[in-house]
């Protein structure tokens, strides 16, 4: 199969003591990518690390800095979340964007310890902070009317049957769940869910990640054949790069390279390496990986910590030189056929 989509994924770093500059720059990354011909630019959502608190406030932003390009977030985790003013400010994002909004969702709570008495009142620990909670936004979403059919509320100027507000019923087709496990998988399917799977997933049943994600894709598509499945991998081309930032990109996944070589930690995760190289070495690497070619949709996870310049090569050389051989073409291309 083909790559149909391409996208990007950035983590928005800034400095501790200069926010500003480098929420900046990761809009015009966004902007950058888009000029390029981007499909998609997502963004992480990061709670007490120096990246973006607020997927929905960000993407509003970028909404107005871009005309085309596809907006997306991977991911939110829903633990710290209300789902109803969360879908509210996803909903306003969509509308302000044209309807460009793509929104993926986790479980839990990272650095939980630290944040849930900040979020919660009562004890946290006893919600419902899984799936359960994914399916609350989901279902606000929808935007079906609330109290019987009778139920109005009196505003300046008009009454009106309540809801959540502003409304656009196609958002609800464009949430992603990132899954990880088999059971996540089948979650998502069965919920209606499109699916975000990246270069982590649980060993079930194998020691070797290229099995565990093949598994998990085919559990998925056992339910659901034929939603949208985004992949995420690390590519880092060396191509346009100079002699010093090559032995940079070298030095990162040499760094992550041990996490790669079995499972990690009780949960059993396991990693993909990250693809390194030329872009005649990345495309021997993506072809001998029997994920890759089983679906349409590539997103690029940008590394951690790399500075502008570096992360608009990186663009630019994956763009140039490695998903043409892939079949991608730039949807401007496509249309005019």
């Amino acid at each position: 199969m083909s790559i149909t989509s391409l996208a990007f994924l950035t983590p928005g770093n800034f400095a501790d003591d200069d926010p500003y500059t480098g929420l900046e720059e990761t809009l015009q990354l966004f902007e950058y990518g888009e000029r390029l011909g981007y499909d998609g630019a997502w963004i992480r959502q990061r709670h007490l690390e120096h990246g973006v608190g607020s997927a929905a406030v960000f993407l509003a932003a970028a909404g107005q800095r871009t005309q085309r390009v596809e907006l997306g977030t991977a991911v939110i985790p829903i633990g710290y979340e209300s789902p109803f003013r969360l879908a509210e400010d996803l909903a306003l994002a969509d509308v302000l964007s044209r309807g460009r909004l793509q929104v993926g969702f986790s479980t839990g709570m990272p650095h939980a310890e630290l944040l849930g008495d900040l979020v919660y009142d009562g004890d946290w620990r006893a919600f419902d902070l899984s799936y359960g909670r994914v399916a609350r936004v989901v279902d606000n979403l929808r935007g079906d009317y609330l109290g019987g059919p009778d139920t109005v509320i009196e505003s300046p100027g008009n009454t009106q049957r309540p809801r959540l507000q502003p409304h656009n019923p196609a958002l609800v087709n464009r949430i992603w769940y990132g899954g990880g496990s088999l059971r996540s998988a089948r979650w998502a399917g069965e919920s209606g869910l499109n699916l975000l799977s990246r270069n982590i997933v649980t060993g079930e049943n194998t020691d070797d990640f290229t099995t565990a994600q093949s598994n998990l894709l085919a559990e998925y598509r056992r339910v659901r054949s034929t939603a949208r499945v985004a992949l995420g991998r690390v590519v880092v081309p060396f191509d346009s790069a100079d002699r010093a930032t090559r032995a940079r990109y070298r030095t990162y996944a040499d760094s992550r390279h041990a996490r790669t070589l079995g499972p990690q930690g009780p949960r059993r995760t396991l990693f993909a390496p990250d693809v390194v190289g030329t872009a005649e070495q990345i495309l021997e690497q993506l072809a001998a990986d029997p994920v890759v070619s089983a679906v349409s949709e590539l997103r690029l996870e940008l590394p951690y910590e790399f500075r502008r310049e570096e992360y608009e090569q990186i663009l630019h050389d994956v763009l140039h030189l490695v998903v043409p051989e892939l079949g991608w073409r730039p949807a401007q291309l496509e249309a005019a056929r």
